[in-house]
């Protein structure tokens, strides 16, 4: 049976706020759990603690607990990396008086690097923090708070998935080679606003709500989480000399700026895309790989309520 941990002990009768603990249940994260139990003993709230399950627990849950307490004050804080925050991010849409706060416990959480003044490891800091409207952008039936990309970069993320049930050393190394000389030249028909921004091939494409993805790639360097627009960036093929030299430039976020760059992909602030093509299309939503051969983009304004850190202090 599922463990529930409920606290009623620590619970100060000023602090209307509920928090709900939702923690990476995979076997190799065990260590997320207790490193969270070790802070709480210091702070004085009203608490649960929930392990999820699988892949998709955390909003199936979330969902659940929003329906049962839908009047109730409640931040879900999601212990865990871009995925567990990414699925209780889409628990909690169409809920009021609901939060969400991340502890980042990860090998990937690109979210964070948008604050390097706030520490995301610290309970205090985030009961401490504050809340900031989010928009959130929406494919289909998901949602997503960071990054959409598709491309040699989502295909080297399928790849990579592949390799590692097959035990491969390396899965994503391998995967990123592979998708970077087989996966170059895609057909997609991509529409911005009602404008045909794919010509030919694209490269890739990424639809930002907020700068980074990947490993550490500062993929929309002016994205916003509340600017109430998606950066779009659509890059058309290129050989494989041309997309070397391109390389520094997307991961230190210059090729917004850099004039051999722009020469090679289209940028535009939107609020809608549509992207389809004659054969199946691999999304990665937030880091999760999602497929279609259509995909209907939406930005929603300040759909996520989040709860951030403290800042640190100077």
């Amino acid at each position: 049976m599922q463990e529930i941990i409920i606290n009623f002990v620590q619970f100060n009768l000023e602090v209307s706020m509920y928090y709900v603990f939702v923690i990476n249940g995979r076997p190799d994260k065990a260590f997320i759990e207790d490193e969270v139990k070790s802070q709480l003993k210091d702070v004085n709230i009203k608490y649960e603690l929930y392990k999820t399950l699988s892949e998709g627990d955390a909003t199936r849950f979330v969902k659940i607990y929003c329906d049962f307490h839908q009047e109730d004050e409640i931040c879900f804080v999601a212990c865990g990396g871009t995925g567990t925050f990414s699925e209780v991010v889409n628990g909690v849409i169409g809920y009021k008086n609901k939060r969400v706060a991340l502890l980042a416990y990860g090998s990937g959480n690109n979210f964070i690097l948008n604050y390097p003044d706030r520490n995301f490891r610290s309970v205090k800091d985030m009961i401490n923090g504050e809340a900031v409207q989010s928009d959130v952008i929406k494919c289909n039936n998901d949602y997503a708070i960071n990054v959409i990309n598709l491309g040699f970069d989502s295909m080297a993320a399928f790849f990579g998935a592949r390799y590692i049930l097959e035990g491969k050393d390396k899965p994503y190394l391998r995967g990123t080679a592979r998708s970077v000389i087989f996966n170059r030249f895609n057909h997609y028909k991509i529409i911005v606003d009602g404008e045909k921004m794919s010509r030919g091939t694209t490269m890739f494409c990424t639809i930002a709500n907020a700068s980074y993805y990947g490993q550490n790639y500062k993929c929309a360097p002016y994205a916003k989480i509340d600017d109430g627009h998606m950066d779009v960036e659509v890059n058309r093929s290129t050989t494989l000399l041309t997309f070397v030299l391109m390389y520094r430039h997307f991961k230190d976020g210059h090729h917004v700026e850099n004039a051999f760059c722009r020469r090679r992909m289209k940028f535009k602030n939107a609020r809608h895309v549509e992207i389809s093509s004659k054969s199946l299309i691999f999304l990665c939503v937030d880091g999760e790989l999602v497929a279609s051969r259509h995909f209907d983009i939406n930005l929603i304004d300040k759909a996520v309520t989040l709860q951030l850190p403290a800042k640190k202090e100077n």
